[in-house]
């Protein structure tokens, strides 16, 4: 294929399955900073929802047909990097939208802004589109689009004196203009919030292909709101309730109504294990909650929240001090505050949110109302990288041996597609003293945690999986039956292999 140079709305057909889309410009001190992007848009001109945006905070799409190469310097010019696998592209995507925005300043300051279309090697140049600008601070440099069964390529150059956030918000992104405080340049927003979703399959943090007209709901649980704990103070003695077991490890803290549920739920766990002929066993309990866009709806209705609260009584009955370590992930993982039973309520309302994409990784100003001790769900984005959380729990128990076994209760809605890392991660695991029970919420795609029960070479089974519809439905009973229904088996297994 020949090169050419375009103008400004010219178009050529794509003949080739695999691009690199380079946009370059000239290495300048004082200049802003450059940064390519990318928008998969439906049939409609807009984005199903934000993993349809692929940028320096998001740079994989879900089905790996877009990737955000990165930056690099050669001979006094930057580049940085889109590619895009056409073949790969799912059959509701028509166009991919190529933007470019500056940070820090204006495109007028930058010399030399080209747009490169180069084959998927990046060795022969398809296409060239030299752009000229003044105030403008993104541009939507240009397009693949899909015509008669043909994809084609587009210079458009189209300017905007808004940002990146301007051109999120014309394809679907609604941008939460908060004031940036000085050090913040004032074009960027802090942060992207997509609007609620319509329906189910919608979650509030996604942006609907038909943004509506109702404002995002808060994600928090659907839990009643406690009364205030006592003073930290105080410590509460320990008392033994008229009826059922005595309380410990904090639980005479709890609301009555939620102290009641545990107490009952403690003696359905023991039942599970007495079935098992595991009376009398103990874990450290950890946590881990899938944070991606999609089960925001989840996190909406309370659901995630009610999990966490019978999760709670797990670690009431097998973990001597009653504590949860905890993790939330989605593009990136992060450790949440340990989770201490009569800190329940506080902790379900401060720690049980959904994550949020970020527009701009450079802003480190807080989210504002942030309260201590919660993390930034900025940071832990949309996606979902099992891989990450895994990593960072199996780091966490090495660092922090124990004689007890560790049972990880890890929580995801699917759409399970780093099956690679995340096989090694948990082949890995196999001599690690950690049991790996993974549930999944709703019928999705659990990838190789589905399967790794299948999988040969390791010397025992170190994973469970089961998946329900509505988690919300399944009778506690039922639900410990499940989840606590091979760890036993592990447990001895281990101690022969001498892992344990």
């Amino acid at each position: 294929m020949t090169a050419r140079s375009l103008s400004k709305g010219a178009n050529l057909p794509v003949d080739v399955p695999d691009v690199r889309v380079e946009l370059s410009w000239a290495e300048g001190a004082g200049g802003p900073d450059i940064d390519a992007s990318a928008l998969l848009l439906a049939q409609d001109g807009r984005v199903r929802d934000d993993r349809d945006f692929v940028f320096y905070n998001q740079p994989l799409h879900a089905s790996g047909a877009v990737r955000h190469v990165g930056k690099r310097s050669e001979a006094g010019v930057m580049t940085d990097t889109v590619q895009v696998d056409l073949r790969s592209l799912e059959g509701a995507i028509t166009r991919v939208v190529l933007c470019a925005s500056a940070d820090g300043g204006t495109f007028g300051q930058v010399t030399g802004l080209t747009l490169r279309l180069l084959d998927g090697d990046g060795r022969s140049e398809v296409a060239r589109f030299e752009m000229q600008a003044a105030t403008e601070t993104a541009f939507i440099a240009g397009e693949l689009y899909l015509r008669e069964g043909r994809w084609k390529f587009r210079a458009v150059g189209q300017g905007y004196a808004s940002g990146l956030a301007g051109v999120a918000r014309d394809f679907g992104i609604t941008v939460d203009d908060e004031p940036e405080q000085a050090a913040t340049p004032p074009h960027r927003p802090a942060a992207a919030t997509p609007p609620h979703r319509p329906a189910a399959a919608t979650p509030p943090h996604r942006p609907a292909a038909t943004p509506p007209a109702v404002a995002p709901p808060a994600v928090t649980p659907r839990t009643i709101t406690p009364p205030p704990l006592a003073p930290p103070t105080t410590t509460p003695p320990t008392t033994t309730p008229a009826s059922g077991p005595r309380m410990t490890k904090g639980e005479e803290r709890l609301p009555v109504d939620m102290r009641k549920r545990l107490s009952l739920r403690k003696e359905q766990v023991a039942v599970s294990l007495s079935k098992r002929g595991a009376v009398g066993i103990s874990a450290r309990v950890v946590l881990v909650l899938d944070a991606s866009g999609s089960m925001a709806f989840l996190y909406s209705r309370g659901v995630v929240a009610d999990v966490v609260e019978r999760m709670a009584a797990v670690a009431a009955e097998l973990d001597d001090d009653g504590e949860m370590q905890a993790w939330t992930f989605a593009s990136d993982a992060a450790r949440l505050p340990d989770l201490r039973l009569g800190e329940l309520p506080e902790w379900l309302r401060l720690h049980v949110r959904v994550g949020e994409i970020s527009l701009f990784r450079r802003s480190k100003k807080p989210r504002k109302g942030m309260e201590p001790g919660q993390v930034d769900m900025r940071s832990v984005g949309i996606q979902n990288e099992e891989q990450k959380a895994i990593s960072q729990v199996r780091s966490y128990v090495r660092e922090n041996p124990a004689a007890a076994p560790t049972l990880v209760l890890f929580f995801s809605d699917g759409g399970v597609y780093r099956d690679a890392a995340i096989e090694r991660e948990l082949r890995a695991a196999v001599e690690e003293p950690i049991f790996w029970q993974f549930v999944g919420l709703g019928r999705s795609n659990y990838g190789v945690l589905e399967r790794f029960d299948t999988l040969p070479g390791r010397r025992v089974d170190n994973v469970g999986f089961f998946s329900v519809d509505d988690i919300s439905t399944l009778p506690d009973q039922e639900l410990y039956d499940r989840l606590l229904s091979e760890f036993p088996s592990w447990v001895t297994a281990a101690g022969r292999a001498g892992i344990l």
